[in-house]
């Protein structure tokens, strides 16, 4: 046991579990919007955000990790790839803040409608694929480091 844990702490990067967490709890959030909207169950709503409220708490981490994590393993190079990955976690805090901001001040936004409702909801939605970029984008970054080039990771967006 004490040989497993110390493999798997010689390899543990925190940025790679801290996005993927935020990046599986997106889309789920997703689905069960989509399924308030459809059965009109007021607990699925709940459900969506708490895991929007999660998400949100995961994103300093996600975001303070992979600016180490450039700074270390890519130099801090000037890669666009690199602003590109920032201005997105940026737009995705945005819009998880928006989410809860929203629904502090409607408690059922969804069932209220009109343009509250469609901001909450098209926050969520937008948020969808806002993470699949950010996953996109660092897959081709983990991808280059395995070559040894961020840049040619960029050249292909």
């Amino acid at each position: 046991m004490r040989i497993f844990l110390k493999k798997i702490f010689k390899t543990f990067i925190f940025h790679a579990v801290a996005s993927h967490f935020i990046n599986g709890l997106v889309p789920v959030a997703v689905f069960f919007m989509m399924l308030t909207l459809i059965t009109a169950n007021p607990y699925f709503e709940h459900t969506v955000i708490h895991l929007i409220c999660i998400s949100a708490m995961t994103i300093p981490f996600s975001f303070l990790s992979g600016i180490r994590d450039w700074r270390t393993k890519f130099h801090g190079g000037r890669a666009p790839i690199f602003y590109r990955k920032i201005k997105l976690s940026i737009i995705l805090a945005v819009l998880c803040s928006a989410v809860i901001s929203i629904r502090l001040a409607v408690p059922d936004p969804l069932a209220a409608g009109g343009v509250m409702g469609l901001l909450y909801g098209g926050c969520i939605i937008l948020a969808l694929p806002i993470v699949a970029l950010l996953g996109h984008l660092g897959g081709k970054l983990a991808y280059a480091a395995r070559l040894g080039s961020a840049e040619d990771s960029d050249q292909h967006l």
